[in-house]
This record gives C-alpha cells, structure tokens and sequence, in this order.
C-alpha cells in the first residue's frame, strides 16, 4: 500500500470512529469540516509555501453564498454547495492573483489586508449578510428521501463529502500539478528557470484551496443554521492556519489529526475553564517549540521508536539513502 492509499484509509477510519467516541454528532461533524479547511490551506501552506490569512474569506463567502441560495431560492442543496465552492473558487483566484505579485512578509500583509476588506464589506452590507447577527434560520433541505434533520444523519452527509475532497486533494498532491508545487516551495527561481508558469501554478492552487474552503464554510452554515460574521472575520484564517500547522504542513492527513485535536480541545477546555484559550495557547507553544512536524511528526517518531519501525527505517534507508523532502516539512 502506497503512503497516499494509507492516509486516505486513516481518513476514511476517523470519519468512521468519530461516531463510536463522540456523543456529539455536531461536533464530529465540525471535526470533519475543519478537516476538509485545514487540508485546503494545507495545498497552499505545506506544497506551495504560501502562508496565506485569506482562507477566513473563503469560508465565510461559501457560509453566505449556501445561506443566501438556500433562503432566497428554491435550488435544491447539491447546487447551493456547488455555488459555494464557486465563490470560493472565483474570489481565492482573484485574491491569489493580486497577492502573489509580492512574496514574503508583504504577501502575508495582503492576505490579511483583503481579510479585512471582506469582513468590513460583509459587515456593511447588512441587507445582504445580515451583519452582527449573520443569515439566520439556514434551512437543511432533504437530499431526495433521505432527511438531513438529524445530527448523526448530517454527520453522514458531511463524511461522504469529506472523503470525496480528501480523495480529490490527494489526487491533486500526487499528480504532476502537485509535485510542481513542491518544487516551486522548494527553489522557486529555479523552477522558473526550468519555464515552469510559477504564477500560474500559484493562482490555480489559490482556486482549488479557496473550492474546498468554500465548500466547507458552506457545510458549517448548514450544520448551526447560521451563516455568522465571525466565518468571515481574520480569526476564522487563524484558527483554520493554526489547525493545518498542529497537524504538520505537507501532509494531507496531517490535517484532520490537527482539525480533530483543535475542535475537540477546544470544546474539553471551555467547559473547564471560560480563559481556555489560554490553555490553548500554552499548547500551541509546546508545539512550535518542540512538535514543529506537528501532531502527525510526532506520530511518525513514535512509530520509529518501536522495534518493527527501526528496522523498516533501516531497510528504507538502505534501498533509496537519497529522497526527496515531501512531506512534514515545517515552516
């Protein structure tokens, strides 16, 4: 089995667990939709090295795009959340193509500067985004016979949309498009030197990134029934960035045990303590001090530290000494 057909059966084996240990299937399902988020800003973080503060614009976009449809039309839910994903699409293409004509610190001041753009522009238009109180009263629309009305019947929906888009990131990762990707992180003058279209490769990563993020505000919209100001705001882009760095960049799945953990801390620690995000901090700082692979390069360190990981190690090491860094890498 390759590396990418055991990370989407570790996938598909959370999506399967979450029911058996959580009582919540609300919770499980904001596990997952932040999963499909993290993994988005995972393409643009962890393979092309672009550390962007925009996904919170995203995911609010697809929060009023599904809201609005699914209020003011009667279109059934599949072309609600294909609308989201095109908002997504259109606006991280846009936002993308003005933002990487700087590089550095200043490409990360224009992703949070048009996350502000967006959170003022969704604030003022009140008569459209509802403002402070957002869309409220989000209807979730039956799919055929099949009733979405109850949590663990959403959660469902949620998984199978979630294994569809881990296995279309996967795919996009490993194709030609992906590896491309990882050489502009990598040496980005040298890949255009090669006479690869880096600006080009970069928008289109903008785009899927923005698709799936779209996507995912809009399944968030429909599982509180309110499509919020706070998905819009620039502490959506940090939490979603926070997840993808807990999880490792550079790994797909990576991102769901950060999503996971992020959710469900988070949940644990604010009904110990109303200042948890201070906790919350303290362990962040634990993990860019000393976890700086994240949840999953802690994971790859314990699986090398038993007897049968040290010899597979060595026998790996032994047949190609010289590989390419892929995946893990921090930031």
């Amino acid at each position: 089995m390759n590396r990418a057909s055991l990370h989407f059966v570790l996938a598909a084996l959370v999506a399967i667990a979450l029911p058996l240990f959580m009582r919540s299937g609300t919770l499980a399902s904001e596990v997952l939709i932040f999963a499909m988020a993290a993994a988005a800003c995972n393409l643009l973080l962890g393979y092309t090295g672009l550390l962007s503060f925009g996904q919170g614009i995203f995911f609010g976009l697809g929060s009023y795009a599904a809201g609005l449809t699914l209020l003011h039309t009667s279109l059934p839910l599949g072309v609600a959340l294909v609308l989201a994903a095109t908002a997504g699409a259109v606006v991280a293409t846009g936002v993308g193509w003005l933002s990487i004509r700087r590089q550095g610190v200043y490409f990360v001041m224009l992703t949070l500067a048009f996350s502000q753009f967006f959170y003022f522009l969704a604030y003022t238009f009140k008569d459209i985004t509802g403002g402070d109180n957002g869309l409220l009263n989000i209807p979730r629309p039956a799919i055929g016979p099949f009733s979405l009305g109850d949590s663990w019947a959403y959660y469902a929906f949620v998984a199978v949309l979630f294994l569809l888009v881990f296995a279309a990131l996967q795919r996009v990762a490993s194709s030609t498009f992906g590896r491309t990707l990882l050489a502009v992180r990598d040496n980005e003058e040298r890949a255009r030197a090669i006479g690869f279209p880096v600006r080009n490769f970069k928008i289109t990563a903008f785009a899927i990134s923005g698709a799936v993020t779209g996507l995912a505000g809009a399944l968030h919209a429909l599982l509180i029934g309110v499509a919020p100001l706070s998905n819009i705001e620039y502490h959506m882009s940090e939490s979603i960035l926070i997840m993808t760095i807990i999880g490792g960049s550079g790994n797909l799945f990576a991102s769901v045990l950060g999503a996971g953990f992020y959710v469900i801390v988070s949940d644990l620690l604010s009904s110990i303590w109303p200042r948890w995000l201070l906790l919350l901090g303290g362990l962040l700082i634990v993990v860019a001090l000393f976890m700086q692979k994240g949840l999953w390069g802690l994971l790859e360190r314990l699986v090398e530290a038993l007897p049968m990981g040290r010899k597979s190690s060595i026998k790996s090491s032994i047949e190609s000494p010289i590989q390419p860094e892929s995946e893990g890498r921090g930031i």
